[in-house]
């Protein structure tokens, strides 16, 4: 069985978007080198310096599922029904959406611990990537998350969305991290502390 792991870029003040779910300069590193990393939708692209293409291509390779709230699948449209890591996606939502035929890919679950539990059935072997930052905080607050990866973007947004905010259990510690320096951006993955 792979590991759950929330994935997000994040602003050097702690944020994953503007306050209007903007991304604004967070995501150069996408297109910052000549490195050709093919995506599952066809209208996203990725060139990137070569040690942000192995960890891209490497999340890519290994994510079974993406788990994703309902809110960022919504302004997303749903990546067309092919996110960008070409993996299905389980959304956490309370109520279906009234189209959610037009979403093949998409398996809609009330409740993060439920989702979670769906998409490790789906992924099988392969790895769960958590990428909203709601469903991120609760997974972490009920145990659900085994490493949390941070790509680290040269930019102050000063304020938006933060990538974690209070959690209810109070201060969660994290391991070391292994450190992945690229272009645009230093990719952080910290095993979560038991």
């Amino acid at each position: 069985m792979g590991k759950v792991f929330t994935h997000m870029t994040m602003s050097l003040d702690g944020y994953i978007a503007q306050p209007d779910d903007q991304v604004g300069e967070l995501f150069e590193w996408y297109d910052a080198g000549e490195v050709v990393v093919p995506s599952g939708n066809e209208g996203i692209g990725f060139a990137l310096d070569p040690a942000s293409a192995e960890m891209l291509s490497d999340i890519i390779a290994n994510t079974g599922v993406l788990v994703a709230g309902r809110h960022l699948f919504d302004i997303t449209n749903g990546w067309g029904d092919h996110h960008p890591v070409g993996a299905p996606v389980v959304v956490v939502t309370h109520s279906l959406p009234s189209d959610a035929g037009k979403w093949p890919r998409a398996t809609f679950v009330n409740g993060v611990g439920a989702a979670v539990d769906r998409a490790k059935e789906i992924a099988g072997d392969k790895n769960v990537c958590i990428a909203s930052t709601t469903v991120a905080r609760q997974a972490l607050e009920l145990g659900l998350v085994d490493e949390v990866w941070v790509s680290l973007a040269p930019v102050i947004f000063g304020e938006g969305i933060r990538y974690f905010g209070a959690l209810a259990g109070g201060h969660q510690l994290l391991e070391d991290p292994t450190v992945i320096q690229g272009k645009r951006a230093v990719h952080l993955r910290y095993p979560v502390r038991r």
